[in-house]
């Protein structure tokens, strides 16, 4: 299984407040919804409650909780959301998915999973942001940049985690 953590990341590292990510760009969002759609997505509570269900994915929702996170049928009617208590779980569940799992947040999750990633798919913002949520640092002794796209205030840039490293 394939495993890649998605992210709008600031310059300073910012990818949210705790409650809302600071830069929304229509690219970036259509592009988020064109690689994730038909794979499941690991995420933490708050990321889906502030997201909730997206049409096409199934979410695994990591919470101490997981009896209290309800689901509402998506914008197609259907009911794909999963809460589990554990990143062991919610890896269980999306091998039974599918072979390509994206992580989405927040801070938390991607900083508990970034050992277990394959690939970054980061929109690296050109400018700073307020908030305490930040990405992990993305370590060159770990990861090799392959892809860069540029978009004026932002790239998108995909690493892949060095092979060498086992």
């Amino acid at each position: 299984m394939k495993l890649i953590a998605i992210a709008v990341v600031a310059a300073n590292g910012v990818i949210g407040d705790g409650a809302d990510q600071p830069f929304k760009f229509p690219e970036d969002w259509a592009r988020f919804k064109r690689v994730t759609m038909g794979h499941p997505m690991i995420m933490g509570r708050r990321t889906h409650d502030a997201m909730g269900l997206l049409p096409g994915r199934t979410s695994i929702v990591i919470t101490r909780s997981p009896d209290l996170v309800t689901f509402s049928p998506d914008a197609d009617g259907q009911l794909r959301g999963v809460a589990v208590a554990s990143i062991d779980q919610a890896l269980d569940v999306a091998s039974q998915l599918d072979d390509v799992v994206y992580v989405i947040g927040g801070g938390q999750i991607y900083h508990q999973m970034l050992p277990l990633v394959d690939e970054l798919d980061i929109t690296e913002v050109h400018a700073d942001a307020e908030g305490g949520v930040l990405f992990p640092d993305i370590d060159p002794q770990i990861w090799i940049e392959v892809e860069r796209e540029p978009h004026g205030a932002f790239d998108f840039v995909r690493y892949e985690r060095d092979a060498r490293l086992g």
